[in-house]
């Protein structure tokens, strides 16, 4: 989650250029006062000198100085420290000219005589902007640190115990089962196996086996030979022939008609199936991975699904969890899906505002990660700045987001994971009055701004 708390906002380091000495002291003297490390500095290029040397939140400075003016150092600014922001201090006559400076990189301006408040404000404006790009930053650096397989991302609990198993399973030859609400990834984890097993050189081939109608789906599966029904007029191998040294997905393996379940189990018995209008036994070695968001056990219990063919794709089972129950990976994913969508749309979006963060944690997101990409790339067509915002983003997501009451811990999360989810779901709840939610919470405020810190 990203904070903009006044405590954190207060120790950042800034610089201060104007040629007027008696400007200069009274805006050190108002911003040290809030807490500020401030530099003083009374000409360009001193400033220029120092910023090779030394990191700065915020470069206020004047814009009309001897030698090096307020644009000379501005563009400086953003060749030495492209993330500094920087604010512009004009007079009377010069407006025109720090509004085309703002078009060069500068958040904003000032205008003289300076009013306290004001500066204030623009300051703590300029300095949370700063501290956003800074916070999206690390964003993308923990993306790259939690990618482990393909496109799977996630460092939650939940999701290391699955990338665990991920790699645990792969080089074997066993069957597995992935288990798992719609939208939750389960082909990227199919993928994943393959990617990194023995067979990763072998093709991949996927199958929805709830798409296509029975006759389809079994000459899909096992090919075959002319004439064989009506408009097969030649031989057309399957995708267990096609998988050949390969893996082979059956997404929503649910689905399958009882005649097609008979032939799946034999081939997963011995290795061999018949073409659609064929005798003739054909031998493949494919892996099978299958996947379903149905309880398989109680189909079986039903007789709507072959037990024995249960317990044959059942040898290893992946449970992957809902986007509810893994909430810290939200900010990961959202990233990860911004960037995509950025490029796609070569449009510059680079992160998130506080209050669309807050929104995104606190959703329920039934539709999973497939629902939290769709809501990006809506959000990335239709922003009108460098980060999305609220309004940005679905309306149900606010709507539905602000029902949201509880929250739920996969067994063995930590007790630090647990306090912090439950930290930034109560600030969700209470849009962010920290007071409130340390009195629901029965802790103190300083406990919610160290956990957060952290």
């Amino acid at each position: 989650m990203i904070v903009s708390g006044s405590s954190m906002l207060k120790r950042a380091k800034l610089l201060v250029v104007d040629d007027e000495p008696s400007v200069l002291e009274s805006i050190r003297e108002t911003l040290s006062r809030e807490g500020y490390e401030v530099v003083a500095l009374g000409n360009g290029e001193d400033a220029i000198q120092i910023l090779r040397k030394e990191e700065f939140n915020l470069l206020l400075t004047d814009l009309m100085m001897p030698k090096v003016d307020g644009i000379d150092l501005l563009k400086a600014c953003r060749k030495l420290s492209p993330e500094t922001e920087v604010v512009l201090i004009t007079a009377y006559g010069t407006i025109e000219t720090a509004v085309k400076a703002m078009k060069e990189g500068a958040y904003d301006f000032v205008s003289k005589p300076l009013k306290r408040m004001v500066l204030l404000k623009t300051v703590q404006r300029a300095l949370e902007r700063q501290s956003l790009v800074e916070e999206n930053k690390a964003l993308r650096a923990r993306l790259d640190e939690f990618v482990r397989a393909g496109d799977i991302i996630g460092k939650s609990t939940a999701m290391r115990r699955v990338l665990s198993l991920v790699n645990q399973v792969a080089p074997s030859t066993a069957t597995v089962l992935i288990q798992g609400e719609s939208g939750t990834g389960k082909e990227l984890i199919a993928t994943a196996l393959h990617d990194r097993s023995k067979r990763a050189s072998g093709p991949f081939m996927a199958v929805n086996c709830a798409a296509l109608p029975e006759s389809i789906l079994e000459s899909e599966l096992f090919g075959f030979e002319p004439g064989a029904f009506t408009g097969a007029a030649k031989r057309r191998e399957g995708r267990f022939e096609a998988a050949n040294k390969g893996t082979l997905f059956l997404d929503e393996i649910a689905d399958l008609a009882p005649q097609v379940q008979v032939k799946l189990l034999r081939v997963l018995q011995n290795g061999t199936f018949e073409r659609l209008g064929s005798n003739d036994p054909i031998s493949v070695d494919v892996r099978v991975v299958a996947a379903t968001n149905a309880d398989l056990k109680l189909l079986v219990e039903e007789g709507r699904f072959r037990e024995d063919l249960f317990y044959r794709l059942n040898v290893i089972t992946i449970v992957l969890p809902p986007l509810r129950e893994r909430v810290e990976d939200i900010p990961l994913l959202a990233n990860h899906f911004l960037q995509k969508y950025a490029r796609k749309n070569s449009k510059p979006v680079h992160g998130f505002s506080p209050r669309a963060l807050e929104l995104l944690m606190a959703y329920t997101w039934p539709g999973n990660v497939r629902e939290l990409e769709n809501a990006m790339e809506r959000a990335v067509v239709l922003c009108q700045s460098d980060i999305v915002h609220a309004e940005d983003l679905p309306q149900d997501i606010a709507d539905r987001a602000q029902e949201r009451t509880e929250i739920t811990f996969g067994v063995g999360t930590s007790l630090k994971e647990v306090e912090r989810r439950m930290i930034e779901a109560t600030l969700a709840f209470t849009k962010g009055d920290k007071r409130l939610a340390s009195q629901l919470l029965g802790i103190a405020m300083r406990t919610i701004y160290r956990r957060l810190a952290e």
